[in-house]
């Protein structure tokens, strides 16, 4: 019988297989905007060895290549990882909590919103902690528990159409789960052995089309992808109409919507 972080780490790579282009067409211009904090936080910089974890499309990798810095990647879809090699980053599937390196071969390693994708995240915790040298410094950021009104526009249009999510939603084992606060996330890091742990929370507004921020939804990205996804054409058309009604509130008069998101990022040292 297959057990919950099992599970939960099935189901993670089935939410994800085969969707990189559509993850770097809507979410995936998201979470690019933390990568200048994040690579900050590691220390990256010129002639720095830094390990990008769950590279996605490859863009942190890509802006740590830009500051000069000698990066890898490693992601647990092969489509993300053929997508990073394709523009130019040197990248290999790998799934956490395993890696092929050696102990201590990274002066930082990054983790943009890859955390909360593990079934383990305090064992990925000590993995990255294995691979970075004495002082090697671990930047990660995930989304926070005090959410935007950008973070809550589809849900609420899921929500108004009276949708019911999917029951094989990915759920991780409570005994896994940790507070996704600063301070929640600054005691993970510290209880997996990281020192100087700093945390605090990033407020952006994300700015996207209607239709590229539905995009992401409709092709099949993350958990809300997921339960559009699972609707009878019907609903997902029900689901779309409250989605444009929503997203009125949020449009700025150039045309395009104005998402306000939180997330945490936290960073520490081996």
């Amino acid at each position: 019988m297959i057990d919950m972080t099992e599970a939960f780490d099935a189901a993670e790579r089935e939410m994800w297989r085969g969707r990189a282009e559509a993850y770097a067409g809507s979410f995936g211009r998201l979470c690019a905007h933390t990568v200048p904090a994040l690579l900050d936080a590691a220390g990256v910089t010129s002639g720095t060895c830094v390990l990008d974890v769950g590279t996605g499309t490859g863009t942190a990798a890509l802006a740590a290549l830009e500051r000069g810095a000698e990066a890898v990647a490693v992601d647990a879809e092969p489509d993300m990882v053929v997508t990073a090699r394709g523009r130019g980053v040197a990248a290999e599937v790998a799934v956490l909590p395993e890696l092929r390196y050696g102990d201590g071969e990274f002066d930082a390693v990054v983790a943009n919103f890859a955390l909360n994708h593990v079934g383990r995240p305090r064992a990925a915790l000590a993995e990255l902690r294995r691979v970075l040298r004495p002082g090697g410094r671990l930047a990660v950021t995930l989304w926070s528990a005090r959410r935007g009104a950008g973070q809550e526009l589809l849900g609420r249009a899921v929500q108004a159409a009276g949708a019911v999510p999917p029951a094989d939603l990915p759920r991780l084992d409570p005994a896994e789960d940790f507070t996704r606060t600063p301070e929640g996330v600054a005691a993970l890091l510290a209880e997996a052995g990281f020192g100087g742990v700093r945390a605090e929370e990033l407020e952006w507004d994300h700015r996207a089309t209607p239709d590229a921020w539905w995009s992401g939804a409709a092709g099949g990205i993350a958990t809300i992808g997921r339960v559009v996804t699972a609707q009878t054409p019907q609903t997902v058309a029900r689901i779309r109409r409250e989605y444009d009604r929503l997203a009125a509130g949020l449009t700025a008069e150039d045309g395009l919507l104005r998402l306000p998101h939180v997330a945490i990022l936290a960073h520490g040292t081996a």
